[in-house]
């Protein structure tokens, strides 16, 4: 009979998972780790669409699920921010001084499995300067922060390694079993302690720990078991745009300096925060599946020059605080999404901004007459205007008006607008200092718990967690 008892589980497979992983493993070999996953083995994660063209509806979605998770799969970029702001709050978790020193271990690790040891962003050049001038210009913040880029393909790479790594240090990795639900116990105080998973298949399995680390794709499915089983959580920001694709020359100075602007703008008419996101120059605009049928839009970056293209896309996200007594952030902005979903047949929505301005659809025809070419093929021409809240779309026209004093071109007619572009990581889940919810040794990590929002920090997660659980931290 099989030992279905560990010392910890860990859900997810995603940068929070298997760093959590590696480094129980690092402190403690003695330690019994079970690593459970929704999605296949790394070797197993292929997406049909890449060389076909059109989406195959996979379940679970081989974008966004599997062995490193959904960040990894989009332009694999690591932000190397010494001061915590880009890519989550786990500064406000564990501190300043430890945040660097995990930041620099961890950005070790990765060059360890082989990501490129070039960083964008971190010398003080003419050019540098030039870009914070122009930013300030148009009141805009630019955020310093250092840039290592893997690449889509390159990534895929690294987290093989790293996969491989984890097999090799006996770790037990069960694949294709999403968990249905929790083995919670509670005393007659009402105290409640975790004693295991379930998975889909309804088999059980025990540890004296459990870490989940589901990333965005799942923060629906956890924000329900908060409200079964009363794990304290607080609504965060709602992060609700689109995808920018233009001309890579219209973005170059950028790309070549930086490889990614991170910008803050706060618009004119309603001060609402606006923010650039996933930065992908020459890359190409990609669609994300969350569930079997809800399409958002993504940007995937290559290292690999055969794969580069002519255009460079980013995101732009309107970060909206809500008051009591709304409770659902993560339903309200897959409304949104599936408001888009439904106009364009459970595909993502790509117009002109030239057309959004006109105030007019964009059609097949006037698509087939823009200069600039979509890289998304099967996106479907549309009126945004119809979709987006009224409040976030002239939130995403003010900023491109805006970006264009940095990019001079940028709010042309033929920029390209795709949407939506939503971030699941809106329900943030209380925990204290070692990451634990009041449910006694459940711990979350990751974008799906709020805690981060990016692959730099949530990797960092892990690391703390696993130094955590092995009494090293």
């Amino acid at each position: 009979m099989t030992d279905t008892s560990y010392d910890v589980i860990i859900v997810g497979a995603g940068p929070s998972g298997i760093f959590t992983a590696y480094e129980i493993r690092e402190h403690n070999p003695s330690l019994k780790i079970l690593l459970i996953e929704k999605g296949h083995s790394i070797e197993k994660r292929k997406c049909p669409k890449r060389k076909t063209g059109i989406c195959a509806n996979c379940n679970p979605c081989n974008i966004t699920t599997g062995f490193s998770g959904g960040g990894s799969f989009s332009d694999g970029k690591l932000s190397i921010n010494e001061d915590g702001e880009i890519g989550g709050d786990l500064v406000q978790y564990i501190g300043l001084e430890k945040f660097r020193k995990v930041l620099h271990y961890t950005d070790a690790l990765y060059v360890g499995f082989g990501a490129d040891p070039t960083v964008y962003g971190v010398e003080k050049s003419p050019m540098v300067d030039a870009i914070h001038r122009n930013a300030a210009q148009a009141h805009m913040k630019l955020i310093d922060s250092g840039v290592r880029h893997m690449g889509t393909e390159k990534a895929y790479e690294i987290y093989s390694r790293i996969q491989k790594e984890l097999e090799k240090r006996n770790i037990e990795m069960l694949f294709d079993s999403p968990v249905k639900d929790f083995i919670i116990d509670e005393k007659p105080d009402g105290e409640k302690w975790v004693r295991g998973v379930i998975t889909f298949d309804d088999r059980q399995y025990t540890a004296d720990h459990v870490v989940v680390g589901i990333g965005r794709e799942g923060s629906e499915w956890l924000n329900g078991i908060c409200r079964e089983y009363g794990i304290h959580s607080k609504v965060g920001p709602v992060d609700i745009g689109c995808r920018i694709e233009t001309d890579a020359a219209i973005t170059e100075r950028i790309d070549n300096t930086l490889y990614e602007a991170k910008l803050v703008y706060y618009t004119p008419t309603f001060e609402d925060r606006v923010r650039t996101f996933c930065w992908n120059p020459r890359g190409e605009v990609a669609e994300e599946k969350y569930g079997e049928t809800l399409a958002t839009v993504n940007g995937h970056s290559y290292k690999d020059e055969a794969y580069k293209t002519g255009n460079t896309n980013f995101a732009l996200l309107v970060s909206k605080n809500f008051t009591q007594p709304f409770k659902t952030p993560i339903e309200y902005g897959r409304y949104i999404a599936e408001m888009g979903n439904m106009l364009s047949g459970n595909k993502v929505m790509v117009q002109r901004y030239g057309d959004l301005k006109r105030g007019r659809r964009t059609t097949v025809e006037r698509l087939a007459k823009n200069i600039i070419r979509p890289t998304l093929k099967d996106a479907v021409p549309g009126d945004l205007s119809l979709v987006l809240p009224y409040r976030i779309m002239v939130d995403i026209i003010e900023t491109i008006e805006g970006l264009d004093k940095i990019m001079p071109g940028l709010s042309g007619d033929n920029t390209l607008i795709y949407g939506v572009e939503v971030k699941f990581y809106s329900n943030r889940i209380v925990v204290d200092k070692h990451f634990q919810t009041n449910i006694h040794n459940l711990y979350v990590l990751g974008d799906g718990a709020g805690l981060t929002r990016g692959l730099m920090q949530a990797s960092m997660n892990g690391v703390c967690m696993g130094r955590i659980l092995t009494g090293t931290w």
